[in-house]
């Protein structure tokens, strides 16, 4: 049998033991305070309420509650409860508080049934009307509230209308969503603050709080799970979970709340990630959402899709705190959009896949894969697959155990005698600003793009919007060492302009030829155009000497990349980019994703064979599309018509003795009537378009977009050969040409633009 959400067993009662000696020890070894000078009065007991509205937030005020209980002679301790912990449906978690020793002193039903907005503002209403007969009844000295919800907004509006000093718990932080207005409004509201991490404590400070009163303590339920992190029993409360069959680090922990700003989006997000763990057929632990607008909804769709009775899944409403720790700790990996997933989880190394963007805002470790346009199973699938059973790097971003004597010192330090009324500590105010237009601030955030071509190196800073601000281009060296170390001088005097010109530099983007594994960042081989460039590792070099992060990817990929961000494929969920220049390259965009394949040779486009017994190509192989229709290719067969002395025709000025034969030439013939010029382009133009038909066939696209100095030529040829040789259901997929005169410099700028302030997925 698994124990009730609300039973007793005896790993609540270890844990509270284990807790209790761990603050009695605390006080015992504390050092004896100075004898106070007779004429000092002796210091009043200090009165705390602890104020708790459901089970997330009970995690992080229980070991301060076991804390303030543990000093009898400093503070005197009480417990109201309200929200949903009195809820049936959400586990009536407050018997967890009673099992904890804890008197409570007040226990108010505030919540208004309804799970949509209108009743969250009920509840907040119902709550106001109930706080203050309770609040001038236990009279406390400080309120202790903790985080974003709705419930604790009520607690600070009323502590401070009437009069009551407050210490808020885990202010400053930033999640995006409606959680963070509540959250700054209780941080104005509040007297006190203890924050988690550094950057919460600046941004409590940006807000005008007084640094004084800002205490750094960490998160407080970290001296809970880092004391806990390994216990004996764990697989104990694994298989009390989840079944005897459950093995370490092979089943997931779900856990996903609604949005309130976008609930009808985390339906949806909820409905894909139960279908994605259904096909991931992994033994799944699913908590039920909190209170907030939308959960009725996921509920109901957690149960039309069958969750409660899926032999791989066990639904339950409540787990304890320490017991949850150690199903997460020992997870195969954790999914959903809870804080639990980025903060609690990282201190384990447990992988997460955080979905949506409830916790966009979030400081998170390595641990943490971001999907946060999750809108199709596949994507969700996909991640599972990527972080399944992975470890990563314990994190402690957000404690390190220590909290709570932190805090119970800062308690002590409060003056009773102080004023009441806050000050806020406001910048100093300039006389007079410089207005700016916020298009120009929009594009400060900018991008460092290097294009390794055959002939040229070129550097661009590249805005967020696509603009390019500057370029720079040299000749290409010829050796490693040479080319390497011109990349460096370059990106360095870019680097040295940016300033000048007001962007600042996420990071820097390479776009090069040939095979490329984006995740090393290394060259695995490149084309016979550039010399000295297989098995090079691109990224340390170029991210030791910049200090910058660095991507490589191939440069038909970025091409891709480029249309995606700020051309034709902006938008569209399935496309190929076709590159038609020297060679013939390009990518393809999957679902949103772009295609690398398993060894990175997902998109060589230009090498697909569209005759058995045709010309030579470069690869080695015969009758790839590269060998008809590339520049390359044209200025061959310019060349044979040339020697032939069958290229020139009529209105065509005779080429100078010294001038190579080339594509230009070979076009221009044909445009003026050449029969024989023609005939290669149109010979060009049907190996592409049949290459393109098998891609239609294979990938199913809904748009194809060709790119490069040959773009214009092959449209209507390829049009033409997809009508005509296409299944009927591919014939009308739309053939564009780029807009985009740097896509090889643009697709490189958007892998840093797109991915360089967070892991995104």
């Amino acid at each position: 049998m698994h124990p009730g959400p609300t039973g007793r067993n005896p790993h609540r009662l270890h844990n509270r033991r284990t807790h209790e000696l761990y603050y009695l020890r605390m006080q015992r070894t504390r050092e004896k305070p100075e004898k106070m000078p007779e004429n000092n009065k002796a210091r009043k007991k200090l009165r705390v309420c602890v104020a708790t509205c459901n089970r997330a937030d009970y995690s992080k005020l229980a070991p301060i509650m076991f804390g303030i209980k543990a000093q009898p002679d400093e503070f005197e301790l009480e417990v109201v409860v309200l929200g949903s912990h009195l809820i049936d449906d959400y586990g009536n978690t407050f018997r967890m508080i009673e099992q904890d020793d804890f008197d409570i002193g007040s226990k108010l039903h505030t919540i208004v049934r309804g799970e949509d907005e209108a009743a969250m503002v009920e509840s907040v209403g119902l709550a106001l009307v109930k706080l203050p007969d309770v609040l001038h009844r236990l009279r406390p000295d400080v309120l202790v509230v903790h985080g974003d919800r709705f419930d604790a907004l009520a607690l600070a509006t009323a502590a401070a209308l009437m009069n009551i000093r407050i210490l808020h718990l885990e202010g400053g932080e930033v999640s995006g969503t409606i959680d963070d207005s509540i959250r700054h409004a209780i941080s104005k509201l509040a007297h006190y603050h203890a924050c988690c991490t550094r950057s919460a404590e600046q941004h409590l400070i940006a807000m005008c709080e007084d640094h004084a009163r800002i205490l750094l303590a960490g998160c407080p339920s970290y001296d809970k799970l880092l004391a806990a992190h390994y216990r004996d029993d764990y697989m104990d409360i694994i298989k009390n979970w989840l079944g005897d069959h459950v093995k370490e680090h092979d089943y997931i922990v779900a856990l996903q709340h609604p949005v309130t700003t976008d609930i009808k989006n985390s339906i949806k997000i909820y409905e894909l990630m139960l279908d994605a763990l259904i096909s991931f057929n992994k033994r799944t632990l699913i908590l039920f959402p909190n209170i907030d607008a939308g959960s009725k909804e996921m509920v109901r769709v957690m149960r039309k899709k069958g969750v409660e009775q899926h032999p791989n899944f066990r639904a339950v409403k409540h787990v304890p705190f320490e017991q949850f720790i150690q199903l997460v700790c020992h997870a195969g990996a954790m999914i959903g959009n809870s804080s639990c997933g980025v903060r609690e989880a990282g201190a384990f190394g447990t992988p997460v896949i955080n979905l949506g963007s409830r916790q966009t805002g979030r400081e998170t470790g390595e641990n943490v894969l971001h999907v946060r346009d999750a809108d199709t199973q596949n994507k969700i699938y996909h991640a599972l697959e990527l972080q399944f059973g992975k470890r990563y790097p314990c994190s402690k971003i957000y404690g390190d155990g220590n909290a709570v004597p932190r805090i119970l010192k800062f308690l002590q330090t409060i003056d009773l005698d102080e004023p009441l009324q806050k000050t806020f500590c406001f910048p100093p105010v300039k006389e007079w600003d410089i207005s700016q237009d916020i298009d120009h601030i929009l594009e400060t955030q900018s991008a460092l793009a290097v294009d390794l071509g055959g002939t040229n190196l070129r550097v661009a800073i590249v805005s967020m919007t696509g603009k390019i601000v500057k370029k720079y281009t040299q000749a290409n060296p010829k050796t490693f060492e040479e080319r390497i170390a011109l990349i460096l001088k370059m990106c360095k005097e870019a680097l040295s302009d940016a300033v000048c010109l007001n962007c600042r530099i996420l990071g820097v983007g390479v776009s090069t030829g040939g095979r490329v594994n984006p995740q090393e960042g290394v060259v695995l081989h490149s084309t016979k155009l550039i010399q000295e460039w297989s098995s090079i590792d691109i990224r340390t070099p170029l991210s030791d000497a910049l200090h910058l992060p660095v991507w490589v990817d191939n440069d038909g990929n970025c091409a891709a990349l480029a249309e995606k961000k700020f051309g034709h494929g902006k938008g569209v969920e399935n496309f190929v980019t076709i590159i038609t220049g020297t060679g013939i390259g390009g990518g393809i965009i999957q679902h949103n994703e772009l295609v690398h394949g398993s060894t990175f040779c997902a998109a060589e486009l230009g090498h697909i064979m569209v005759s058995l017994d045709g010309p030579e190509c470069m690869c080695g192989s015969r009758g790839c599309i590269e060998a008809y229709a590339s520049g390359m290719a044209l200025q061959r067969e310019a060349k044979r018509l040339h020697d032939e002395d069958v290229l020139k025709v009529d209105g065509i000025t005779d080429m100078k003795n010294n001038e190579p034969v080339s594509a230009v030439h070979l076009i221009n013939a044909a445009r003026l009537g050449n029969s024989k010029a023609d005939a290669v382009l149109q010979t060009a133009g049907m190996a592409l378009g049949v290459g393109i038909v098998n891609i239609l066939h294979m990938v199913n696209p809904s748009l194809v977009i060709l790119s490069g100095v040959l773009a214009s030529h092959y449209q209507s040829p390829v049009q033409q050969v997809i009508e005509q040789r296409a299944l009927p259901s591919a014939r009308s997929i739309r053939v564009l040409t780029s807009d985009l005169e740097e896509p090889a410099l643009m697709g490189a700028a958007s892998m840093v633009l797109d991915y360089t302030t967070r892991r995104l997925y």
